[in-house]
Formats: structure tokens, C-alpha cells, sequence
């Protein structure tokens, strides 16, 4: 079965760094665009980025865009997020999702357009 297996996340300060790490299992990775979706307590799960099944093309949310980079390395089932120059409002829980084609979209930041998800990661920016 499809499976999605988040990490890389932590505490770190303003201005800091992590990489998230995607572990993708039970499909072909390589047939499907995936997504970076994040959620904040009391709001709604939305997507941040996505990325095409071949590495294509890419998508941001423009409050990220410029600081996080999404990259995959489809023989290796991995998806990844690079997210520099964290903020306290990028406090969140991370998760990898299956975008439902090969080509992300303008419909990436709805969580509807996805249709497999992992846990997640909590990433926490504070001083």
C-alpha cells in the first residue's frame, strides 16, 4: 500500500535551516507528482510546494517561495524540502502527499488534490 514516511523536522532558531526527508513506499514514484503539505494548529492542512513526477517543474507558496527548495530523487523513493530562513509562522506540522497526476498544478495548496499522506514532521521556529 501507499506510504509516506516524514522527517528531518525539529526546534530550530529564526533564520535557521533543516532539510525534511520524504521516504516513499508502495507505488512508483517516479508516476506521480508530490506535494509539501504543512499544518498550524487551528488552520487547515494546505500545500506549500509540489513538485513534478520528473522533476520538471515546481510550485511555491509565495510565502516560501525564495526560501525552500522541494527536490526528489525518484530511484531512491525520496522527496525532500531544503527550508531556509524559517520564521516562528512557519511553526507547523510537515507532510509528504501524493498530488493526484503526474503534473503539479494551481490546485496544489488544496489538501483535496492529494490523495495519500504521511504523518508528519513537527518543525518548530522559536527563539
Amino acid at each position: 500500500q501507499v506510504h509516506f514516511v516524514e522527517s528531518g523536522g525539529g526546534l530550530v532558531q529564526p533564520g535557521g535551516s533543516l532539510k525534511l526527508y520524504c521516504a516513499a513506499s508502495g507505488f512508483v514514484l517516479g508516476d506521480y507528482a508530490i506535494g509539501w503539505l504543512r499544518q498550524s494548529p487551528g488552520k487547515e492542512r494546505e500545500g506549500i510546494s509540489c513538485i513534478s513526477a520528473a522533476s520538471t517543474s515546481t510550485y511555491y507558496k509565495d510565502s516560501v517561495k525564495g526560501r525552500f527548495t522541494i527536490s526528489r530523487d525518484n530511484a531512491k523513493n525520496m522527496v525532500y524540502l531544503q527550508m531556509n530562513s524559517l520564521k516562528p509562522e512557519d511553526t507547523a506540522v510537515y507532510l509528504c502527499a501524493r498530488f493526484k497526476a503526474n503534473e503539479c498544478s494551481f490546485v496544489y495548496s488544496y489538501a483535496d488534490s492529494y490523495d495519500f499522506w504521511g504523518q508528519g514532521t513537527q518543525v518548530t521556529v522559536s527563539s
